[in-house]
Order: structure tokens, then sequence, then C-alpha cells
């Protein structure tokens, strides 16, 4: 038996408060961002076929089946076998855990290292702001996939190395976006109060200014989430990303996928639909979450 029971029925009246208005903003998003509901849609299913590969797989992506070289789709393959006998849909489901993976370590990674590198470079500002400034140039002077290439060759080719070299090049543009947010922020009155209360620089950086950047932070990851999928396709089909006998769906496209795309299309087909599937539920999502937290582009 309870021993307070109003205050158990004003937790559970906020507790359920509390559920109802996640429910109601969900709603909300899916009402007026259809495409970008539709997008968080297809992110959770390719979530979901990562997670439970192993029990939706028909076929072990890596084993050879000799016999069945370049089937076409059949019932027993539903999207058809590659020049080794491997199953494509298997290889697909498979190749989502690396594309996943990697997206989700390098743009994580990415736009958190330049959310704290843009607010230290906007709280500090003088000179850090000027040292921090241009070194974020010098990166930003090269394209995304020419300083991901250099890095992967340099540091090989291993998938905690990918993720590195995909990771680099995004921090810079991740800093020059929150540190325009940082600037605003740090002319606030409650950081002004936070110096004069003797706070040290850490506590006012990481607890009054990195949480109020988080609706800028948000929108660079997702927007890094499909940028990072489209270089490790692009870095694998290269043959600088993850090596064989590994699933990516870059490495899918590469070597045999080419020298057969005539007799054997859905080599290349299903593997390139799953790349733009995914990169374009993630700029969908992104753009509406992008919508949805700026004031200035709320549905009236």
């Amino acid at each position: 038996m309870a021993l307070n029971p109003p205050i158990d029925r004003a937790l559970d009246v906020e507790v359920g408060h509390g559920r109802s208005r996640w429910a109601e903003v969900v709603r909300d998003f899916c009402v007026h961002r259809t495409l970008g509901a539709i997008g968080a849609a297809v992110i959770l299913g390719m979530l979901v076929v990562a997670i439970l590969a192993p029990l939706i797989a028909r076929y072990d992506p890596v084993v050879n089946d000799f016999g069945a070289m370049l089937a076409p789709p059949s019932r027993a393959h539903w999207l058809g076998t590659d020049a080794f006998g491997r199953d494509v849909l298997s290889r697909l489901i498979y190749g989502s855990r690396t594309a996943l993976l990697v997206g989700f370590g390098a743009s994580v990674l990415a736009a958190t290292l330049g959310a704290v590198l843009g607010v230290a470079s906007a709280y500090f500002a003088g000179r850090v702001d000027l040292y921090l400034q241009r070194v974020m140039d010098v990166f930003l002077s090269f394209p995304l996939i020419i300083l991901a290439l250099a890095l992967v060759a340099i540091l090989g080719n291993s998938i905690p190395n990918l993720i590195l070299a995909i990771m680099v090049p995004m921090i810079p543009r991740s800093a020059l976006v929150i540190r325009s947010s940082a600037l605003a922020i740090r002319e606030m009155p409650y950081v002004d109060a936070a110096r004069a209360a003797g706070f040290g620089h850490g506590r006012i950086i990481l607890r009054h200014m990195l949480p109020n950047v988080m609706a800028p932070y948000l929108i660079m990851l997702t927007a890094f989430l499909g940028q990072a999928i489209l270089l490790e396709s692009s870095l694998s089909f290269l043959g600088l990303g993850v090596q064989e006998p590994v699933a990516a769906w870059g490495l899918m496209l590469r070597g045999a996928a080419v020298e057969f795309a005539e007799t054997a299309p859905w080599m290349a087909i299903f593997p390139g639909l799953a790349i733009s599937l995914s990169v374009f539920a993630f700029n969908l999502f992104g753009d509406s979450l992008r919508d949805a937290l700026d004031p200035r582009l709320k549905t009236q």
C-alpha cells in the first residue's frame, strides 16, 4: 500500500501528461511534416532490419554458392545472387549494419566534437576564436570526399579508420554552424550570471551553453548521417572502404557488379536503391526536423 496516495496520484498524472505530450508532438510532426515522418519510418525500418539481420536474412552473406552464381530473382533468391552465388538480399540486410555503424559513428562524433569546438570558440572569442576558425577554414577548403580519401589512404581501410576519415572533414562544418548560434547565447544574461557566480569555463560551456545549441546540433547530426552513408559507400566502391567479404552497399556495386551490369543488372540496381533510399530518408527527416525546430518556420 502506498504511504502517500496523493503524491503517487500526482506523479501518475505527471507521467501520463508527459507521455501524452510526447504523443502529441509525434502526432503533430506526422501531420505537419509528412515527408519527414516517412523518412523517419524508413530510418526506423533500417534500424530494425540491422538489429534483426540474423533473424531476417535467409542466407549467410559471406558464404559462396558456386552452383547459384548470377541467379536472377526467384523464390529461392528474391533479389538474385552475385558472381559468387551470395544472396543479394541477405547482403543488403547485413550491409545496413555497416552503413548505420559507420554513419552513426562518424556523424555523432563529428557533430559532438564540432559542437564543443564551436561553443568554445564563441565563448572564449579573441585569439582562441581566431586561431580555431583559421584551422577550420583549412579543413573546409578540401571537399569532403577528397579529405576522406586522403585520410583513409593514410590510416588504412578498417571500419574504425573509415569512421575517423569520414568524421574529420565534418567537424569544421558542425563547428561553424554551432558557433553562429553560440555567439548569441554567449551574450545571454544567464551566462553573465554564471560568470559572476564564479563558475569555471568548463561548467559554463557544458552546463549553460551546449544545452542551448541542441536544435542546430540535431539538425547537423541528421544531415551528417546521410552524407556519412554516402561517403562510406563511395569509399567502398573505390576500394578504400570495407573489404571483402564484409557486406557493404558500396562494395556490392564494385567489381563484378560493373562487369555484369548488362547480364545481371540486379547486382547493381538493388544496392544503388538501398543507398539512394537511405540517404533520401535521412535528408527528408533532417529537413523536416530543421523546420520543426526553427521558430520562424513553425506552423501557425
